[in-house]
């Protein structure tokens, strides 16, 4: 991880969560309130209520991972928006060639994998429009998640809870953020 990278982690950590939905609301969404409320409403009405919208990346610490560029550094509208889908029956949508980690953690859906999970397909393009930028969708064990979170120390923003049918998950190290 660079010094760019690090740095935004550590002041991400400590955001309140109203100031990580307006950073997201910022960058992402151009400042647009209502487009970030329609963006989440999509979700809610496109996926079951037992699963958990995770934002990752640049759009929530504002900057890249890889190399700590800034969110949108390439121009307006060039960063995407990276979402992980947590819980549910979210991993038994893709196909069993799209995962990094079987059964566990997919790869990206995106314009160049939609064959990765086609019935999410038509919701991705819906995410899009709305945000007017790319989107990613990624679906994640609820196991894995947390691990990224402690282990990794890579900040998110929930942006819907999903509801929990087992008490034994674990909680996410900064309280998941929603």
């Amino acid at each position: 991880m660079n010094e760019q990278v690090k740095t935004a982690t550590e002041q991400t950590r400590e955001l309140t969560d109203e100031e990580v939905r307006e950073r997201v609301i910022q960058l992402a969404f151009g400042g647009d309130r209502e487009r970030f409320d329609m963006f989440v409403s999509a979700l809610r009405e496109a996926l079951p209520a037992d699963v958990t919208v995770v934002l990752r990346g640049s759009a929530v610490i504002g900057v890249r991972w890889e190399d700590g560029a800034p969110f949108d550094a390439d121009g307006p509208g060039t960063s995407d928006i990276d979402l992980t889908l947590v819980g549910g029956d979210m991993l038994k949508l893709w196909s069993d060639d799209a995962f990094y980690i079987p059964k566990f953690h997919t790869a990206p859906l995106n314009d160049e994998t939609p064959n990765h999970c086609p019935s999410l397909v038509p919701l991705r393009r819906a995410l899009c429009r709305i945000a007017g930028r790319a989107v990613n969708l990624q679906a994640t064990s609820s196991f894995l998640q947390y691990a990224r979170d402690v282990l990794m120390d890579q900040p998110f923003f929930t942006l819907i809870e999903g509801t929990k049918d087992d008490a034994d998950q674990p909680e996410p190290a900064n309280g998941a953020r929603s």
